[in-house]
């Protein structure tokens, strides 16, 4: 008697990509935001990063960092793009961290104030 074919896998999600999308700086916080609240994405994670303290803690992303703690002490960039590169480095440990075993990385940013144009 002939051997019968296995049936096709059906454990899809296993082989489902991770998927990130990063919000960097003011609008790319809000970009994230507005992402998350649509419940449009399931299976995306979602990450937000920010030297603005204030504006962070409002983030609905379930993971959060703050950039650039010694260097901005949570106060933003002043829309400086130098304040934001160097907040940036300054976290480059957390950053690589949060993006450790993705698959694919979007990231969402503004262009033109100091976080999300230097970061």
């Amino acid at each position: 008697e002939a051997a019968r074919p296995e049936a096709p896998p059906t454990n899809f999600h296993e082989f489902a990509p991770r998927i990130l999308v990063m919000g960097v700086g003011g609008a790319g916080g809000n970009a994230c935001n507005n992402m998350v609240a649509s419940g449009l994405l399931p299976g995306v994670d979602f990450c937000a990063l920010n030297t603005d303290a204030q504006h962070l803690s409002a983030s609905l992303a379930p993971r959060r960092i703050q950039i650039g703690r010694d260097a901005t002490a949570g106060l933003g960039c002043g829309a400086d793009p130098d304040a934001g590169r160097i907040a940036a480095e300054e976290s480059a440990d957390e950053i690589a961290a949060a993006v450790d075993g993705s698959h694919l990385v979007f990231i969402t940013a503004g262009m033109g104030g100091g976080t999300g144009t230097g970061a």
